[in-house]
């Protein structure tokens, strides 16, 4: 499955992230679970293809033959979807980072565990979870690369699914380390992570996009006259999303 090179009369991209599902509760994730369905099918009378950048779940951890219990609706709803040949591509951002072939294999989605460039109607997209890059972070950068090793997994994957989610839940829940110690305030240009990485690629090359998650603060940041950096927020308190009619990209509220 290709990335779009262009984007038909009257058709969107859409991009989407962070919506933690699990947390804080059952019924506050099962309410957030499904105002996102219901997204997801108003989108896809229009939908070119839809992007999920991440953080879908509070947790994600791929045994052999088991998969985390619950998240039957958006599961079977984007499988609903690749049937109507809607294309929809998943970024693992650092909640669901254990993904494997679940996805590729059931649903004919394709995941993708590194940010990625792509060019669409003259416009040169760069796009990922956003974990990780940039300068600072670096006790977390240590986190992701033991968490990413082929031992850890091995060794995780030995423990009884009951244990493994069990504390994988908890470890994700409660530990803002884990989190990237995630705060809701920007933090100004020269803290802001993400910002500094996109300024450092611009120093390689023109990209007129950004678009990340993980940083769970909307905002639509310009970098100079033709870059953007688009963070695209969350689904526990803005409800965010962004879209590209193929000449404008825009932030935009669901809620709103």
């Amino acid at each position: 499955m290709q990335f779009p090179t262009s984007v038909d009369s009257g058709k969107k991209i859409y991009f989407a992230s962070d919506l933690h599902l699990g947390v804080p509760t059952r019924e506050k994730s099962l309410q957030r679970e499904k105002l996102f369905i219901q997204w997801l099918d108003e989108v896809s009378k229009d939908a070119q293809c839809i992007f999920i950048l991440g953080d879908l779940f509070d947790f994600w951890f791929e045994y052999k033959q088991v998969v985390p219990k619950g998240f039957v609706r958006v599961l079977g709803k984007l499988a609903e979807l690749r049937d109507k040949n809607i294309p929809i591509y998943f970024f693992p951002g650092n909640h669901d980072q254990w993904m494997k072939n679940y996805f590729t294999e059931e649903m004919d989605i394709p995941v993708f565990n590194k940010e990625v460039q792509f060019a669409c109607n003259s416009k040169k997209f760069l796009i990922g979870h956003g974990d990780g890059l940039g300068p600072g972070d670096y006790k977390y950068k240590v986190i992701k690369k033991i968490f990413h090793a082929r031992v850890f997994r091995w060794l995780f994957a030995r423990a009884h699914p009951n244990f493994g989610v069990w504390i994988g839940k908890k470890w994700s829940y409660n530990n803002r380390f884990l989190n990237g110690e995630v705060k809701e305030d920007f933090l100004g240009e020269e803290k802001e992570w993400l910002i500094g990485y996109a300024r450092e690629m611009l120093k390689v090359e023109q990209i007129d996009y950004f678009i990340f998650g993980h940083r769970h603060l909307a905002m639509d940041y310009p970098l100079n006259e033709k870059s953007r950096y688009i963070n695209l927020g969350d689904w526990l308190r803005f409800y965010s999303y962004a879209t590209f009619d193929g000449e404008k990209l825009e932030l935009k509220y669901y809620l709103k």
